[in-house]
């Protein structure tokens, strides 16, 4: 029976993740020849190059693309066969959480996140980064823990549950011309925008439903972070659209009008995904049961600025 030595796969998957040998080796922890050598007797053994030179990179050939998945999902199952059983001890659990996921959501969930850590499990702590951030294999790689967002894994294993939909809202400074006036799609449309920088490859609900009107927004500003937007409204004559929640969070301490935008669709859909490597650990889905009670926790209402609206 023909054997085979499986620290390949390993091999091959950092490979294919780092996109070098010299990336890989780092991964690995082993000399640049000695990955280099483990190259070769992949190519041997998949009959195929696998990764091929492109200018100063290596680029994976089809035959590799087809290998990834299978090869990450062997990885996961392999590490959880062998990992030895966990205790339940939250309280002497030293972990950092990181959890990528709009700003928006740090403002409206963030303190309550944070109060549980603490009395749960004090050793611990919880970061968040932005998604603007065009990473699609941090989940995979385990360089995030949570991913949070409006989005879809492109990794077919990635686990994922809905959180809640989420309306879009705008606001405007105390005595702007929009919000004296029925906020019809024309008229949003035609404000000065203060946009946000979304994550890549996600799409605007807002410019999508505008564009199928025929009309798009005149965007002046755009900001890195959604909580800088309504700071940037309160300042000035500028509209900034917002998730409902967010302008729950901010519009009173900053003074805003909030306006409600019946021209779009009923939400997005916000979801929750992680890697299938950390469904059964205690910590981790700790934190997953902690992200779904403060969503579910009572909240008030928004403050609305009652105007006459429209479609168009």
């Amino acid at each position: 029976m023909k054997t085979y030595d499986l620290n390949l796969l390993r091999t091959l998957d950092a490979l294919l993740t780092a996109g070098s040998v010299t990336g890989a080796a780092e991964r690995l922890h082993l000399s640049v020849p000695a990955t280099s050598h483990a190259l070769a007797r992949l190519r041997e053994l998949t009959g195929d190059p696998l990764l091929v030179r492109a200018g100063r990179r290596l680029v994976p050939t089809p035959r590799a693309m087809e290998l990834r998945e299978p090869v990450a999902r062997w990885i996961a199952q392999a590490g959880a066969l062998v990992q030895a059983p966990r205790g339940e001890d939250l309280a002497a659990t030293e972990r950092s959480f990181i959890v990528r996921a709009p700003d928006g959501f740090a403002i409206a969930f963030g303190g309550a996140l944070g109060a549980v850590l603490a009395a749960d499990m004090p050793r611990a702590q919880l970061r968040f980064v932005t998604e603007a951030q065009d990473d699609a294999g941090a989940l995979r790689d385990g360089r995030v823990d949570l991913d949070i967002g409006t989005f879809r894994p492109r990794d077919p294993e990635i686990e994922v549950v809905d959180l809640f939909r989420q309306a879009q809202v705008a606001v405007v400074r105390a005595g702007h011309p929009f919000a004296a006036r029925p906020a019809t799609a024309r008229r949003y449309a035609a404000q000065a925008h203060v946009d946000v920088l979304r994550r890549p490859g996600v799409s605007s609900v807002v410019d999508d439903a505008l564009a199928a009107l025929g009309l798009a927004r005149r965007v002046v500003l755009t900001v890195a972070h959604a909580s800088a937007a309504p700071v940037v409204a309160a300042q000035g004559d500028f509209v900034a659209t917002l998730s409902e929640r967010l302008a729950q969070a901010m519009a009173p301490g900053l003074g805003l009008v909030v306006v409600p935008l019946l021209f779009l669709p009923r939400g997005e859909t916000v979801v929750m995904a992680w890697h299938p490597r950390q469904a059964a650990d205690p910590a981790h889905a700790w934190l997953r049961k902690q992200v779904l009670a403060a969503i579910a926790a009572p909240r008030a209402p928004v403050s609305y600025r009652r105007v006459p609206t429209s479609s168009t």
